[in-house]
């Protein structure tokens, strides 16, 4: 494929990170639903333990997102690298490649689930009074973990191809489904929480269906059978810049198991006892997850061009979309930060009815530990940056720093020290290190680039 016929390389790049990104967040948007429209059901339906139950299971989604963006990132980053070398050959292996594996580790991720149910959601931190919700919750939302894993992967693939609009099709598709489904499956057919369930696995079957349909209409590369058959150095390839898109999401799993079982721990030992403690830090994390949705939205958008024009040594462009996706990053993150702080009780009475103690610790929780959600989108954009460049090293290091270095560490510390709120200061303080840490390694790298 010839440089200038490819948009990446020569459309104005306000317009074109426009278009990319655009689909890229809404798409993230509407996936980010999935757990958010079934927490607010949930929690006005079924009670705070409900939305408890769905906070335990949610290392599971974790996972999904750790293997489908290692495969989806590294294949899309290795798609769009090799494009902009001329190597359509690899662009093809890398991509099928990156298809069979995800669909073989979803179905590897399905099997353990079912096989060791009741002991992952007891290490997942479930109370007694939360496990009968939580193993009713993820006993048929486990078999939507193949689909779900396969449609986080493919869509960055899509939109490595130029499609970013059918990839954001695709997810909406299958969110608005759910959130038609959830009120029927929940107050009307009276399924409580298993109805949540269900909406949610119908949900994400369509959306893998509508992804898995695109690849006979791919536009840069035609696709044979024997791409989808796995290649060692494709693999090697993918991995080795999709591997900080793993730790990362990883070790968010990890985060999120150690700071269920410290709210356990030491919300028992406070006025608001263990089951208060994790719904809220639930209720949280889920909103967050629209920041970060939109936040990670502008990076996808920004990736196939930056690892477009940097296979194709046109770094000029890398800096400037760089610049771009930095700017949007803050404007976002200084909107979230607003909300998060001033508006706490109405964003968690959202999410159903619940006692005083419920609320004043929700409130606190939700300020103290999104206080530096002003820094998180800076720190974001840079370790996909690093992806998309494919400086694999680089990316999985801000990836570390951030979760297991910094943040892991201080969730076991702080409680030792502050009881259950050490917990939500452990969020801020981890937030400010990552931070300095990915704007020094960022200034450094784009002053290494050539003129």
């Amino acid at each position: 494929m010839n440089t200038k016929e490819n948009p990446m390389g020569t459309k104005p790049l306000g317009k074109l990170l426009f278009s990319m990104a655009v689909p890229a967040v809404v798409a993230n948007l509407v996936n980010s639903l999935y757990n958010i429209v079934d927490q607010i059901f949930i929690g006005q339906g079924v009670g705070y333990l409900g939305n408890a139950a769905t906070s335990i299971a949610f290392p599971l989604t974790a996972l999904c997102l750790a293997f489908g963006l290692m495969f989806g990132l590294g294949g899309a980053a290795n798609f769009n690298l090799s494009l902009g070398r001329k190597d359509e050959t690899k662009a093809r292996s890398v991509a099928g490649t990156a298809v069979t594996m995800i669909i073989f580790f979803g179905i590897c991720a399905f099997l353990l689930t079912n096989l060791f149910l009741e002991k992952l959601l007891i290490m997942f931190g479930a109370t007694d009074n939360i496990l009968g919700y939580a193993k009713e919750y993820t006993k048929i939302t486990s078999f939507g973990i193949p689909f779900l894993m396969f449609s986080i992967g493919i869509n960055a693939i899509v939109r490595a191809d130029g499609s970013s609009t059918y990839s954001m099709a695709a997810v909406v598709s299958g969110a608005v489904l759910n959130t038609i489904l959830d009120p029927i499956f929940i107050f009307v057919f009276n399924w409580g929480i298993s109805g949540a369930a269900w909406a949610t696995l119908i949900s994400q079957i369509l959306s893998a269906l509508i992804l898995a349909l695109y690849f006979r209409r791919f536009k840069s590369v035609k696709f044979t059978a024997k791409d989808f058959v796995p290649n060692t150095n494709a693999l090697f390839s993918i991995m080795s810049v999709g591997i900080s898109s793993f730790i990362f999401q990883s070790s968010n799993m990890i985060v999120q198991i150690v700071a269920n079982n410290m709210l356990r721990k030491y919300g028992a030992l406070s006025v608001y006892g263990s089951d208060i403690p994790i719904a809220v830090a639930g209720i949280v994390l889920k909103i967050n997850m629209i920041f970060t949705a939109v936040i990670i939205g502008i990076v996808q958008g920004a990736q196939p061009i930056i690892g477009y024009n940097y296979g194709a040594e046109k770094y000029d462009r890398v800096k400037k979309t760089v610049k771009l996706m930095l700017s949007s990053a803050l404007v976002i993150s200084l909107t979230a930060f607003l909300c998060f702080e001033l508006f706490p009780l109405q964003l968690i009475s959202l999410f159903g009815e619940g006692s005083e103690l419920y609320f004043a610790f929700g409130v606190k929780y939700m300020r103290v530990f999104l206080f530096f959600t002003v820094l998180n989108g800076i720190q974001i954009s840079s370790t996909t940056f690093f992806q998309a460049i494919g400086k694999a090293g680089k990316g999985a290091l801000l990836s570390l720093t951030k979760q297991v270095i910094f943040l892991l560490p201080l969730l076991v510390i702080l409680p030792l020290f502050m009881g259950v709120e050490g917990v939500m200061y452990a969020g801020p303080l981890s937030d400010l290190i990552a931070f300095l840490t990915a704007v020094t390694m960022l200034i450094l790298e784009i002053k290494s680039m050539p003129k």
